[in-house]
């Protein structure tokens, strides 16, 4: 799945592209890709309407449109939002076509066809919008409101980090990069977390964040960027996709556990399950996915 460092990474590439381009025409080939409103409903809408804006709002892309509505696309599992030339040919995953004033074409290809797009007024958006945790490279995200998220919950850390509604953009890849790099098992109960655990996992979920970011996103499976390129994060990972492999810190078998449905991956001599004695630094400049 897409995750904060991929959709921002769209966002950046698509922003001076579609800024001031108007939609002439959509084509929904999969009507259940529009949840809202009913697919012929949305094209009707959608054709005339200038962008204004373009921007990430969790895992979701978010245009701002000249009627004064929001476009929200949620790429899920494995979606994609191409940017394309008219005559390009078309994959046969295709499910949505928003042709552009240009002779350009938005194209959201899916595999398994759980993408969907919103066309929401900007109460529904700002509905939804407050459903949605904190921004983890927001200015709101502090030290201290990461001490109030993990000391007022019990479910474990990694399931807590995939919560949207407490923090958002973080998924199975950056979810168990942050936890490594903070030196965190990904069973500990969140509020078993010391402060100064706190304060490594506060800086381990900013890092990683930025270093997907600067790698332009991890290509695991599916995920491309919008002109079709994959990111370069795959390179830099330490945990995540490594089952089986050394750990880059001390040499460990990095080992995969399951999650509330969800593969994790955790070295266990770096990340043990017993709250480790403090004053443990963060990760020597041989682990991956470390900037600056």
């Amino acid at each position: 799945m897409p995750e904060l460092p991929e959709v921002q990474t769209i966002v950046h590439d698509l922003g001076a592209k579609l800024n001031g381009r108007r939609f002439v025409d959509v084509d929904v080939y999969w009507q259940p890709t529009i949840a809202e409103p009913e697919a012929e409903a949305f094209r009707r809408q959608m054709i005339g309407e200038e962008i204004t804006g373009l921007w990430r709002r969790a895992k979701f892309v978010v245009m701002g449109l000249s009627g004064g509505n929001r476009l929200v696309i949620h790429l899920r599992m494995t979606g994609r939002l191409l940017w394309m030339d008219a005559e390009a040919p078309a994959d046969k995953h295709t499910r949505v076509v928003l042709h552009l004033d240009n002779g350009k074409e938005l194209r959201l290809v899916d595999t398994r066809k759980f993408a969907r797009i919103r066309l929401l007024t900007p109460a529904g958006f700002e509905a939804l919008s407050a459903s949605l945790g904190i921004e983890p490279l927001g200015k709101e995200f502090t030290k201290e409101k990461l001490r109030e998220i993990v000391r007022a919950r019990g479910q474990k850390i990694k399931a807590l980090l995939l919560d949207q509604r407490y923090i958002v953009g973080l998924g199975n890849i950056y979810a168990d990069e942050a936890l490594f790099v903070a030196r965190i098992h990904p069973l500990r109960p969140a509020n078993s977390l010391t402060a100064e655990e706190t304060e490594r996992l506060y800086s381990a979920i900013q890092r990683v964040l930025e270093a997907g970011i600067e790698d332009r996103g991890t290509t695991i499976d599916t995920y491309l960027d919008a002109m079709g390129r994959p990111g370069r994060h795959q390179s830099n990972l330490n945990v995540y996709h490594r089952t089986g492999e050394p750990c880059l810190r001390c040499g460990t078998p990095i080992e995969r556990i399951t999650i509330g449905g969800r593969s994790t991956h955790f070295c266990p001599q770096c990340q043990p399950m017993a709250s480790p004695a403090s004053g443990i630094s963060l990760p020597s400049r041989k682990v991956r996915s470390q900037r600056g």
